[in-house]
């Protein structure tokens, strides 16, 4: 965790210094974007063609990378609340896809009725709210680190804990190994966005969308490696036997990505929320460091209330417990990291209504999003009837071996 903090202090005063001398305006004005995005939407409804409803879809995208994105609304919304942001960028992604698709102007205007009402409700309760003192300012500043950090913390102290439990307490240098390495990555990558590679709008969306999948499938083979760990209570010479092929070679390099990937993916998009927060809050630069701090002491403690908690469980319970969770995240990150695939318009859009939008779980009202979680939970039920006879094949042989 000392690393931790050390790196974001120094990612908050490297990484923000151009953002703090480049930005003119304080506070990115929602209503005006709105104004402008609704003005390009209406026209581009109006001459809406279903024999070629490409150059209406591309006409939404546009808007969605020059306006949106480009304004700076997304990354501002994206630091007040993550999960609004996410379903703003399906919204658009539901009238990009139906448009594309040549389907009904009646069904596009449907999605583009729904994106434009979430975006004007956006923009109105930014107008509500007064210029932000010290305590919201700290509060805000808070939040971004918890929300964005809590996810990782919840991989690496899985996988720390798995390490500990196993008897192979050496091996978790190579976690945090990784946790170091995304940690350079990501105030690098940051970085290079902002300043160096000025990559465009899609091609931001497609390393988010790639990262994201990544992770998915690291996750994925790490949770169903730790399941099959999850009997090693009742069979502690067989792990014993075990151990030294367990956390070596393959698997150990395993644990290492998953602990990579889980920093990796929010450490880039952190230093460009604290980018966007110093930039539109100038004055308040005591209460965003105060907001860090006190972050990072709750992170801490989050960390130290799972480690503790992890030692007490009962083995089975803990290998089981972790699995799920590792599992649970991966099917996220999968629904997730398509849907940045298709803004980056690397994936088909194929909207489909009767799926509700919860970005909290990656699922998203499109076809290929729910595809992507599909594949990942499919294997679940072949799993467990494996599982199921590998455990009666080991009771069987105990018992003939007592």
């Amino acid at each position: 965790m000392n690393a931790f903090r050390a790196f974001l202090l120094f990612a908050l005063t490297f990484f923000a210094a151009p953002a703090l001398a480049e930005e003119e305006n304080a506070r990115v004005d929602y209503t005006a974007i709105v104004a402008q995005i609704v003005e390009g939407g209406e026209a581009a409804l109006a001459a809406y063609d279903p024999t070629a409803g490409d150059e209406t879809g591309t006409a939404f995208s546009d808007l969605y990378f020059d306006v949106f994105e480009g304004s700076g609304m997304e990354l501002s919304v994206g630091l007040e609340n993550a999960n609004l942001k996410t379903e703003i960028e399906s919204l658009f992604a539901q009238a990009i896809g139906h448009a594309m698709k040549g389907e009904s102007k009646e069904t596009v205007s449907t999605a583009w009725a729904a994106l434009r009402q979430k975006l004007e409700a956006t923009a109105a309760a930014q107008a509500e709210k007064t210029e932000s003192g010290f305590w919201s300012t700290a509060i805000q500043s808070f939040l971004i680190l918890v929300r964005e950090g809590f996810e990782a913390i919840l991989v690496v102290t899985a996988l720390v804990a798995y390490l500990r439990r196993s008897g192979a307490e050496e091996k978790i240098r190579h976690i945090w190994a990784g946790v170091g390495i995304a940690l350079v990555a990501s105030g690098l990558t940051a970085w290079g966005l902002q300043s160096l590679f000025q990559i465009s709008g899609k091609g931001q969306e497609a390393l988010e969308g790639i990262t994201m999948l990544i992770a998915a499938a690291v996750l994925f083979y790490v949770s169903y490696w730790l399941f099959a760990k999850r009997e090693a209570d009742r069979w502690q010479a067989y792990v014993r036997k075990q151990i030294d092929k367990a956390v070596a070679g393959d698997h150990i390099f395993a644990l290492a990505f998953a602990a990579f990937l889980a920093v990796y993916r929010e450490g880039a998009e952190t230093v460009l929320f604290y980018q966007a927060l110093l930039a539109g809050s100038k004055g308040q630069t005591p209460a965003i460091i105060s907001g860090f701090a006190a972050a990072t002491v709750a992170l801490a403690a989050i960390y130290w209330a799972m480690r503790t908690a992890s030692i007490k469980l009962p083995l089975g319970l803990f290998f089981s417990a972790t699995a799920i969770l590792l599992y649970a995240l991966s099917v996220i990150f999968a629904g997730k990291g398509i849907l940045e695939l298709q803004e980056a318009g690397w994936v088909a859009i194929t909207p489909v209504g009767w799926i509700p939008n919860l970005p909290m779980v990656g699922l998203f009202p499109t076809l290929e999003t729910v595809i992507a979680q599909l594949a990942l939970l499919a294997p679940l039920p072949v799993a467990l009837i494996w599982f199921a006879r590998k455990r009666r094949l080991m009771a069987r042989t105990s018992g003939a071996a007592e």
